[in-house]
């Protein structure tokens, strides 16, 4: 084999890893976020359809494979595998966990298995508070933000947020679970936020008085009805994607990140195009509001629906593999290709 031909070898890398790269990183995770959707808005990636695992017993539960392919400078094919368990939280484990397979751009071989909850939360994180940052040009910088549903995804907007230069007078809480909203509050105080925190009793109570949005919940179908509850004009963040019903979108600006993969699996977009049987409530996606060939009215609420393209998976999950790589510390499994040649010699063989 010539070295451009040859097996990369393959490693493990473990959430502690993950967690070391990233930590500290949330605006470098962000530059990656934002570049990976400008070369997805240019073409330049590969993202089909995410394909669902479902359960006739377990109606809660689904696996999800996301594989992706992503051009530019570090080119890089993989599949994400993330399964969602919601019935996780009662037994007090996350609903979520996931791993990254990376394949080598030239060979098709895969290079790493990484633990990817971490690399989710980020770059679900990181498109949100570029969300933000891009849907708040043109009107007064938010700074009251409510968080409706207060688990791991929250936490990492939130940390995000802070990362990327953010500050609020005044933070919101809302969970159905008093318990999840008072752990988000210690969460919040610990984390040195300086906003005034509250929670509230209602999802209303908190739209209402927020300017900046967030919903991270595990809503299944829409339960919030109300536009006149948005009547102020927020910027909404609807990372979970089926809280709002369709009336809602319909009175607002709606970007999403990718248009086919939004319109699907009943999310409020999805149900607001079967509803009016057109898709002329979409504004355009967050790659052309960068381009600036989308401009964001002021006089309206704005909904950002990012479904979670596996392009994002792919950018955050090679920067941790590269970094990782870099420092030397790559956990590699010797042997895991037993056959390296294609006349069947062994990876020993070929190291003879």
């Amino acid at each position: 084999m010539t070295k451009e031909e040859s097996v990369p070898p393959f490693a493990v890398i473990p959430g502690s890893q993950v967690h070391a790269v990233l930590t500290g990183h949330e605006q470098r995770t962000m530059e990656l976020v934002e570049a990976a959707y400008r070369l997805h808005g240019e073409g330049d990636t590969v993202n089909p359809p995410s394909y669902f695992l479902r359960f006739p017993d377990r109606p809660s539960a689904r696996i999800i494979a996301l594989p992706a392919s992503i051009g530019g400078e570090n080119r890089v094919d993989g599949l994400k595998w993330i399964s969602s368990f919601p019935e996780n939280v009662a037994s007090g484990i996350p609903r979520a966990s996931a791993v990254l397979v990376l394949n080598d751009h030239a060979t098709g071989y895969p290079l790493a298995c990484l633990e990817s909850s971490i690399i989710s939360a980020a770059r679900t994180a990181a498109s949100a508070a570029l969300g933000a940052e891009l849907l708040s040009r043109g009107r007064p910088r938010p700074r009251r933000i409510g968080f409706i549903g207060t688990g791991f995804i929250a936490r990492h907007i939130h940390t995000y947020l802070a990362g990327t230069g953010w500050t609020f007078d005044e933070v919101g809480v809302h969970d159905l679970a008093a318990a999840y909203a008072g752990g988000f509050r210690s969460y919040l105080e610990g984390s040195g936020e300086r906003g005034r925190i509250t929670v509230h009793d209602s999802a209303e109570e908190l739209i209402r008085s927020s300017d900046l949005v967030v919903f991270a919940t595990v809503a299944a179908a829409p339960h919030v009805h109300e536009p006149a509850w948005f009547a102020h004009n927020p910027v909404v963040l609807n990372i979970s994607l089926r809280d709002l019903a369709p009336e809602i979108l319909l009175a607002s600006t709606n970007v999403v990140d990718d248009v086919e993969h939004c319109l699907k699996a009943d999310t409020s977009p999805h149900l607001t195009e079967q509803l009016t049987g057109s898709r002329k409530f979409i504004a355009g996606t967050l790659a052309e509001v960068m381009a600036r060939k989308v401009v964001i009215p002021g006089d309206r609420p704005v909904v950002f629906s990012p479904f979670g393209l596996g392009v994002l998976d792919l950018a955050v999950g090679k920067f941790v593999y590269d970094e990782v790589a870099a420092r030397g510390e790559l956990r590699v499994v010797d042997g895991f290709f037993h056959e390296v040649d294609r006349y069947g010699r062994t990876a020993t063989d070929s190291r003879s």
